[in-house]
């Protein structure tokens, strides 16, 4: 079952903004047809309260379903430290490339993204390809960067995925991407063919609460403040 059948299912569910009985019953059904696993409910959960996101007009509500999701999601499946995945990747070399690229693949339900800029191609073909299965992409860059010469803001953009520039006099300068709400890509590593092959660049992959929660939270702040 791909993101958008999900989507067909829960947007039937949503439209009268109540779950009935025999709505609760027939989302079992399909759950119970598909011998839904681990993977299945987090993309149903990940879906539902994007939905429910936008859905609301109001920022306020939007951060309270924000915050719903995250309580939900940390009493579904506590994790301590020693249990949460953490990766560290370096360049030169294409490790931090394959660790974006992987989680891009492995997303099924969202990815919001934040970076100064993106210009390597490969990582724009896998959000692309994302994209054009489903999954809700939101794209933050930076105003500026997104004008030089081999920039993909604009072919992320006319490619119909939701991309908003800063527009302060300062620079944006993060490089943090969240995928599903469920797992983070942090570090010094530019979206760049540079940071790859030339330059000594770092990511960090997390799966930890403590760590995915917070940027979810800046995302949505910043998404908001650019609308």
């Amino acid at each position: 079952m791909n993101p958008i059948e999900v989507d067909a299912i829960l947007t039937s569910i949503l439209e009268d903004r109540r779950l009935t009985p025999t709505e609760r019953q027939a989302l079992q059904a399909v759950l119970m047809e598909r011998r839904a696993g681990e993977a299945l409910l987090t993309l149903f959960r990940s879906r539902a309260f994007a939905l429910a996101r936008a859905s609301v007009k109001e920022p306020r509500s939007r951060e309270v379903i924000s915050w719903l999701e995250e309580t939900v999601e940390a009493l579904h499946a506590p994790r301590t430290v020693e249990l949460s995945r953490m990766e560290a990747h370096f360049s030169p070399g294409e490790g931090p490339l394959n660790a974006i690229i992987q989680q891009i693949h492995q997303a099924r339900g969202s990815i919001d993204v934040c970076v100064f800029t993106v210009t390597d191609d490969r990582i724009t073909r896998a959000l692309l390809e994302a994209h054009r299965n489903g999954v809700r992409l939101r794209v933050v860059g930076d105003d500026d960067k997104a004008f030089d010469a081999g920039s993909d803001m604009e072919r992320l953009s006319a490619a119909g995925v939701p991309v908003r520039l800063d527009r302060s006099a300062a620079h944006m300068h993060h490089k943090f991407a969240v995928f599903d709400r469920l797992r983070l890509i942090t570090g010094s590593y530019n979206w760049t063919r540079s940071a790859a092959e030339h330059n000594h660049e770092n990511v960090l992959v997390s799966d930890d609460a403590r760590l995915v929660q917070p940027f979810s939270r800046a995302f949505d702040a910043l998404w908001d403040t650019l609308a």
